[in-house]
């Protein structure tokens, strides 16, 4: 049995950045170890995705069906592609092989273990880094990017990995299913969360120059709902344990 977690990730800055890193790197990771477990004869692969393979305006909430109906986010169009390809490689397999290689799509994670790097990673961790660094400062004010007007959904990692081993307990999964928390929030009102999980008290200030990305990404996870399993971590409660995660990190 392998579970494919590995990639090659970062936020809008480092999908922008780096497109062709993000796709050939990416790619490459799925192909080797998809086409590895097939030459090996691997009873079962489990492969990871992101929400970011749905089209741009896909409806919302976002099901498994809205998969290459339309237009992506051009801003992480290079990483959605390569993980389409992964998905879409699986899929394939289990078509002329007969193998047990399924996928499952997560929603935007977060917790303990996360990247930190000031440019180049998530919202979450990027947001915790700037709050703490802005309050042990003192600043008066720190400036995001975009108008925090988008709305995100994020699943705590544990419960993901819950989801991943409830999926690899099912005899017949699906090939493709959604892993998401169900609801999600304005990036404004997540910047506040996390800036009062660090003690940041200053102003938030917007840069709109900056690109938003997707309008909305919320998954409809009421398939892997329906074969039993939910998430049980809410956003307040798993940004502390994050915040607790960085700080280890920062004093170790």
């Amino acid at each position: 049995m392998i579970i494919i977690a590995a990639a090659k990730v970062g936020g809008i800055h480092a999908n922008s950045t780096y497109p062709a890193d993000f796709l050939y790197d990416n790619m490459m990771i799925a192909a080797n170890l998809i086409h590895a477990a097939h030459e090996n004869e691997t009873g079962r692969v489990l492969f990871l995705g992101s929400s970011c393979i749905y089209p741009k305006f896909a409806e919302q909430p976002i099901k498994e069906e809205s998969l290459l109906s339309s237009a992506l986010e051009p801003t992480n169009e290079a990483y959605a592609i390569a993980k389409i390809a992964g998905l879409k490689l699986c899929e394939y397999f289990r078509t002329q092989h007969g193998r047990l290689f399924h996928s499952a799509m997560p929603c935007n994670l977060y917790g303990p273990g996360d990247n930190y790097h000031p440019e180049n990673s998530h919202v979450i961790p990027a947001l915790i880094r700037r709050f703490h660094n802005a309050a042990r400062a003192g600043d008066e004010s720190v400036v995001m990017w975009g108008s925090g007007t988008p709305l995100r959904e994020f699943l705590f990692a544990d419960d993901l990995a819950e989801g991943a081993l409830h999926l690899l307990q099912l005899e017949d999964p699906p090939s493709l299913v959604n892993i998401g928390y169900g609801s999600d929030l304005m990036i404004k009102d997540l910047a506040e969360l996390v800036s009062k999980t660090v003690g940041f008290e200053g102003e938030i200030i917007n840069d709109t120059s900056k690109p938003d990305g997707t309008p909305r990404k919320l998954m409809d996870s009421s398939l892997i709902q329906s074969l039993g399993w939910e998430p049980h971590t809410n956003l307040e409660d798993g940004l502390k344990v994050a915040y607790a995660d960085f700080l280890s990190k920062e004093e170790g």
